[in-house]
């Protein structure tokens, strides 16, 4: 019993490690400290629909589920990757503003990301479903990634783009404030010469 406490009590201390760590890679490969938010966004319906599967099948969250979990963070994260990368390169490259480059991202990501996350489905539906030695310890793996990974593709479609115009629509408007506090600043330095 004391194993288990100590277990459960370290587990979130891992899924917000997991979470930072993300956070960091994300943000020296996009050199922003907002689209990385973007893309991690997508991971509360990730871990909603494994905990949902989890209950639906009558499954404790144990040790095995957190691994199920910490592996759905990354296939769930390469959705929002595919997406706000196209549209940062078609935003950089040839100058769309940030609504249409998302929504040609969507347009032209789409099958990939669907033909990923199938992928990924079916490779892990035989942990779900299988029986006989140790199925009980693979079990709960299976079902938090397929679970995970059903509802995740259901909201994600619609929310990176919309987290990703949010984003983008307050790092402007930051953008613009801190101009103004410049020139402010500025302006305070040339009436007090």
């Amino acid at each position: 019993a004391k194993m288990f406490s100590d277990t459960a009590g370290n587990q979130v201390v891992l899924v917000l490690a997991a979470l930072a760590a993300l956070y960091i890679v994300l943000g020296m490969l996009y050199e922003s400290l907002i689209h990385p938010l973007t893309i991690l966004s997508t991971l509360p319906s990730a871990g909603g629909g494994a905990l949902l599967a989890l209950m639906a099948c009558g499954m404790e969250f144990s040790v095995i589920a957190l691994i199920g979990v910490l592996l759905l963070c990354g296939i769930v994260k390469k959705n929002a990757i595919m997406m706000i990368d196209f549209a940062l390169e078609a935003a950089r490259t040839r100058n769309l503003p940030p609504d249409k480059a998302i929504y040609e991202a969507c347009l032209l990501r789409f099958r990939p990301i669907m033909m990923t996350t199938a992928a990924a489905i079916l490779g892990a539906v035989p942990l779900a479903l299988g029986h006989g030695d140790g199925a009980e310890i693979r079990q709960p793996l299976g079902v938090t990634i397929v679970g995970g990974l059903l509802v995740s593709q259901m909201l994600t479609l619609y929310t990176t783009p919309v987290v990703y115009l949010c984003l983008d629509r307050l790092s402007r408007r930051f953008k613009i404030w801190r101009k103004g506090r410049r020139r402010a600043a500025g302006d305070e330095v040339r009436a007090a010469r």
